[in-house]
């Protein structure tokens, strides 16, 4: 039986991918390093950066964060990583400092295959590393010390299957102040007036009961009870680990003392209206400060944790070669305020590898990614048309470039079918084998 020079090589690959899991030597000199690190120097060990497909796995990582399309999170997406090509997708997002991210990534198969995931804050130029992992059947969490863009990137190993859903959300890092917790008890925000807007609110305050206990909302020490005027009772408690202090004002008693060691759910002191809240209901002033001033608390402990919803856009289109039914627009993200990227002419060529709501995350045919509307794309089963080639010789590239491998070159008079276009190319062929020409 004979054996194809490219199947050949790629059982050769996969031998040395085999090899990974036990390559031993230099690879354990290295210091500590994220598992998509570690897999990456595991890939130069054995000599695969020196292949094609090793060099696209790394190009592929590169490239995937600066295309990183912008998402709001909370965040789902269905995807499909296909062993026979090297991807790796990236995304922008915004988070708040307070917040705790949760990042879910469930994958089929759930063994075996490993999917890596780094996640960055991507602030002025400069890429920070806060979390990584190589596999995500348990949740990711982490808390965001710092406002501002963040980055995550998932990219599967080398010839690799894999189907997966990913989910983000953010909520509080912190408890709620008191037992019941629930949003409509706070009745007055960060920056609000005061002292008829001489002085902005430095904090949230949380209504209730008189005396209702209030509560040490993480693991820490208490630093300060003391009294000044505008919180009348106060005391001061810095979390373990953290930069910052929590501030809880207008106690009508202290039950915490300075120095004490306290866990969630501690009683700290009971709800008052001392201080300049004389003339208001019991509330607790709650606030956080940090070495450069007060922060917005409400990120902190706001009890509500938004889901996305669901993706609707069918996940059977993964893939597989698509053309857009009508001129369609390519949008920077999912959200109602996107930028147009692109408008796409009717027939045009694009491939959907995840989907979001009901979106797909599209590729065109030189790279470029955005979102469509999943109800704009057919899949490539029936040609447009028919019709002959009417020059002597007509080249057929594998991409839409001249400068891309030939595949064949058809002679005039010879009749095939129109697939879709893009650009100055027309992609011609059957769905089982296609091929591109120049208009």
């Amino acid at each position: 039986m004979k054996i194809s020079r490219s199947t050949l090589w790629r059982s050769s690959v996969a031998m040395a991918i085999g090899l990974l899991s036990c390559k031993t030597g230099s690879v354990n000199l290295f210091k500590a390093a994220s598992p998509h690190e570690q897999y990456q120097k595991k890939l130069v060990n054995v000599g695969l950066d020196k292949t094609a497909m090793g060099s696209a796995w790394l190009n592929a990582a590169n490239m995937s964060t600066q295309k990183a399309l912008n998402i709001n999170i909370p965040y789902k997406e269905n995807g499909y990583f296909a062993a026979d090509k090297v991807p790796a997708t990236a995304y922008k997002f915004n988070a708040t400092k307070g917040q705790k991210l949760n990042i879910k990534l469930s994958k089929k198969p759930s063994a075996g295959a490993l999917v890596y995931i780094d996640v960055w804050y991507n602030a002025d130029q400069t890429q920070k590393l806060i979390a990584s992992a190589d596999t995500l059947n348990n949740p990711l969490s982490f808390d965001i010390e710092e406002t501002g863009p963040y980055l995550i990137r998932l990219q599967p190993e080398l010839l690799q299957n894999v189907a997966y859903e990913l989910e983000i959300t953010a909520g509080p890092s912190l408890g709620f102040p008191i037992k019941s917790k629930n949003t409509n008890s706070i009745k007055s925000y960060w920056g609000d007036g005061r002292d008829n807007n001489a002085r902005k609110h430095e904090g949230v305050d949380i209504f209730g009961n008189f005396r209702t206990p209030v509560l040490a909302i993480s693991e820490g020490t208490v630093t300060r009870v003391n009294e000044n005027n505008l919180g009348g009772k106060v005391v001061w408690m810095r979390p373990k680990g953290k930069d910052y202090t929590l501030y809880y004002a207008h106690l009508d008693e202290q039950l915490a003392v300075e120095g004490q060691d306290v866990k969630t759910g501690d009683t700290l002191g009971l709800m008052g209206n001392t201080g300049n809240a004389r003339t208001t209901p019991p509330h607790l002033h709650f606030g956080i400060y940090t070495f450069n001033g007060a922060v917005n608390p409400l990120p902190f402990i706001d009890p509500i944790t938004k889901t996305p919803g669901a993706v609707t856009a069918p996940s059977n289109k993964f893939n597989k070669t698509l053309r857009t039914i009508s001129a369609t627009k390519m949008l920077s993200s999912p959200q109602s305020k996107a930028t147009v990227l692109a408008t796409l002419n009717t027939g045009t060529i694009v491939e959907a590898n995840a989907a979001t709501a009901n979106y797909y995350k599209a590729e065109l045919p030189d790279g470029s990614t955005g979102f469509i509307q999943s109800n704009s794309l057919v899949q490539v089963s029936e040609p447009l048309k028919k019709f002959k080639i009417n020059v002597r010789q007509q080249k057929v590239y594998d991409r839409p470039d001249s400068l891309a491998a030939l595949k064949t070159t058809l002679k005039e008079g010879q009749t095939v079918n129109l697939l879709g276009s893009f650009g100055n190319y027309q992609l011609i062929g059957s769905d089982a084998e296609t091929g591109w020409i120049i208009k």
